[in-house]
């Protein structure tokens, strides 16, 4: 892992970048068929990056026939696992050595602070791929039980063509999450980044070129919804969309699959998350620790966030306490500061939409404890919310920023049905001394991780994705996010002795 420098050799760094701006299709960096561009910009300075070209549904055509091209040739899918395993880790060591800049990049244009793409963001990619990468010639496919007479395999194959479509509150890990997998799979693939962060993407699909994954197989197209993602998830001839982002959105895809060609959909969407604190906690203060970071890491633009605190009347107080003495050490300010842990909202609609929270809350007198300033342009403070009840707003809407609401319970039972009370189900925390406490609690809240005693999602061997309004149709990360990428097919083979009498 390489160490942190100081702001001003970030600042050198910064200044000295090349982007990429044009899109990838078929291994070409080429302007979109209209020639049009967008804008995109440093959100922590409004400091004008790039502008960048802007695809639509005719670019999403060329890049489609090129994917499908390379698909139906084999010039992936039928190399050997092991060719493509070396190719992926090829891969992956490049963009290892290309760390720093790619994590100075992803700063600038997500307003991310340095030190968390430098030290999580961009290893974690790397550590995705080749994860994935060693998992290809790992995986065996079966035989079926059946009579002496006959023969059954069940293998995978690579789907397709598939359309990956990212958020932008972690660009570069979420689109490791997507193309690991389908790419170790055998699949093409057309990307299509979050119009906010463009930049680093097409930095990959440079390294890419570099570490030989083939023309066809891997397309980067830049733009809008509507322009690139919509066509995407309408077009024929694309097998299947991995989507993350909001719910909203996530409904369009699977309302395209049915217009189009029933495509395979796989949706990892919002979350409004709990985390539990029962009053038989043996370490409070280590337990406020893990609520800050659940709560605050990445700005809250996290959908795991720990958003909603539900806490045992006994130790409310307290923990608040500790909450506030931790959040001293959240420092905000310049993103290419090493020393901050809180950077700047990710855009100007972003921004207002997150001091829209916090003015109704200010409006209907709710009792802000800490923070609920937003002086600083595109920069909000670390927000704890007091006093919220099941039916107010902080508690039900998902405002993927740095707002932490604070709800009571006095029972177990109780705990559990706020925990529940969401339409969301992706993640939520349970902090226990009492292990009866800790299975009943993990079981009973409906969400597809739950940690115990921590925050977190668990690594890359364990599977993420949500219940309810927060997934549908499969998980990223493990070795489960491979199936999505594959078709089982059943070849019975009758080898029954032919009668020559």
């Amino acid at each position: 892992m390489s160490a942190l420098l100081t702001t001003a050799e970030y600042t050198a760094i910064a200044q000295n970048l090349k982007f990429q701006t044009l899109a990838y299709i078929d291994g070409q960096f080429q302007a979109s068929v209209t020639g049009r561009t967008f804008q995109t910009t440093n959100p922590a300075t409004g400091e004008l990056l790039a502008e960048i070209t802007a695809c639509n549904s005719q670019d999403v055509d060329i890049a489609v026939a090129a994917a499908k091209a390379a698909f139906e040739d084999g010039r992936w899918h039928k190399l050997s696992p092991n060719e493509r395993k070396h190719t992926l880790l090829k891969f992956a060591d490049l963009l290892e050595a290309n760390t720093v800049e790619l994590a100075v990049m992803e700063s600038l244009d997500s307003g991310k602070p340095v030190s968390e793409c430098q030290l999580t963001d961009v290893p974690e990619m790397i550590h995705t791929i080749r994860w994935h990468a060693e998992l290809i010639d790992k995986i065996y496919d079966s035989t079926a039980p059946v009579s002496s007479n006959a023969l059954s395999l069940v293998v995978r194959e690579a789907i397709g063509v598939v359309g990956l479509v990212l958020p932008w509150n972690f660009p570069l890990l979420m689109l490791a999450w997507k193309i690991a997998p389908s790419l170790a799979a055998g699949c093409s693939v057309v990307i299509k980044p979050a119009k906010e962060t463009t930049l680093t993407a097409l930095r990959v699909a440079e390294l890419a070129a570099e570490a030989g994954i083939p023309a066809g197989v891997f397309n980067i197209l830049p733009g809008g919804g509507r322009e690139v993602g919509e066509p995407l998830g309408k077009h024929m001839d694309v097998a299947m969309v991995s989507f993350t982002g909001s719910t909203e959105t996530g409904r369009l895809f699977l309302n395209y699959a049915a217009e189009s060609n029933l495509k395979r959909i796989v949706l990892e969407c919002g979350g409004k998350n709990p985390a539990v604190v029962m009053n038989d906690v043996e370490d409070l203060d280590q337990v406020a620790q893990h609520i800050v970071n659940g709560a605050f890491w990445n700005m809250g633009e996290n959908c795991s966030a720990s958003s909603r605190l539900i806490v045992h009347t006994d130790v409310k107080d307290e923990l608040l306490g500790l909450i506030g003495l931790h959040l001293n050490d959240w420092k905000m300010g310049n993103p290419l500061d090493p020393n901050n842990k809180l950077g700047s909202l990710v855009s100007r609609t972003h921004f207002e939409k997150v001091k829209s929270y916090i003015e109704q809350a200010k409006a209907e007198k709710q009792h802000i404890v800490f923070g609920g300033n937003t002086e600083q342009d595109m920069f909000v403070e670390p927000t704890v919310v007091d006093g919220i009840g099941a039916q107010d707003t902080l508690f039900k809407e998902e405002v993927f920023g740095p707002i932490l609401s604070v709800t009571t319970f006095n029972t177990i039972e109780e705990a559990i049905a706020l925990a529940n009370d969401s339409v969301y189900g992706l993640a939520g925390s349970v902090y226990t001394s009492n292990l009866r406490h800790a299975i009943k609690l993990s079981r009973a809240i409906r969400a597809g991780v739950v940690t115990v005693n921590c925050f977190g999602e668990g690594d890359i061997t364990t599977p993420f994705g949500g219940y309810k309004e927060s997934g549908f149709g499969g998980r990223d990360k493990s070795i489960w996010a491979h199936d999505q990428y594959t078709e089982l097919k059943t070849i019975w083979i009758d080898v029954t002795e032919p009668d020559l009498h």
